[in-house]
Parts: structure tokens; sequence; C-alpha cells
């Protein structure tokens, strides 16, 4: 990634290619899942302080996937706003079964 990368299409396309692990894509699925789940608990129980439980939350499954089985720097760093969109987008797109947590399938 020496390169900026100019347009979110090649940057998702980026994306993919540093969450082929299985182990990875699963945790990422639940870190985003355990957020939304949060979120609307934070919502529906008014919640003041405990809104830091999201990104704590939501960004250590990742960087648990990334540091252990992608053994790669999360694209976070240097595209946070691409890289969060593309959390949300490759969880639907799993849970809609566009992709697998298996890259080799999608």
């Amino acid at each position: 990634m020496a390169e900026r990368i100019k347009s979110y299409s090649e940057f998702y396309r980026f994306y993919l290619t540093e969450h082929q692990n299985k182990t990875s894509r699963v945790l990422h699925f639940t870190g985003t899942f355990l957020v939304f789940i949060l979120l609307f608990l934070a919502i529906f129980n008014s919640w003041g302080w405990e809104w830091i439980f999201l990104p704590l939350v939501g960004y250590g499954f990742v960087w648990v996937g990334h540091a252990f089985f992608e053994k790669n720097k999360p694209a976070t760093f240097k595209y946070p706003f691409w890289s969060l969109i593309s959390d949300f987008k490759l969880f639907f797109e799993i849970l809609f079964g566009r992709k697998s947590f298996d890259s080799g399938k999608d």
C-alpha cells in the first residue's frame, strides 16, 4: 500500500485482500454484530458514558483478527472512514450470503 488509494472501489478491493483469513473474518463479523447490539442497547437504555464500549468492542475484535490471524496492520490507521464503511459492507455481504467467511468462496 505504498501509493495513496484514490477511490473507494479500489480501496474495497485492497480491503478484501487484507481480510482473507476465515478466523479474522469471523472476528470482524462478531465485533460488528456486537456493535449493533450495543448501539441498540445504548439508544434504548439512554446510556451516558457507556458509549465508549462501541469502538472498544468493534475495534477490539478487528485488531485481534489482524494481529493474530491476518498478521497485517489494519487499514484503519491510513483510511479510517473507508475502513469503517468496508467493515459494515463486508458484514452485510456475509450476512446476506454475497460473501463468505471463507474468502476462497467469494
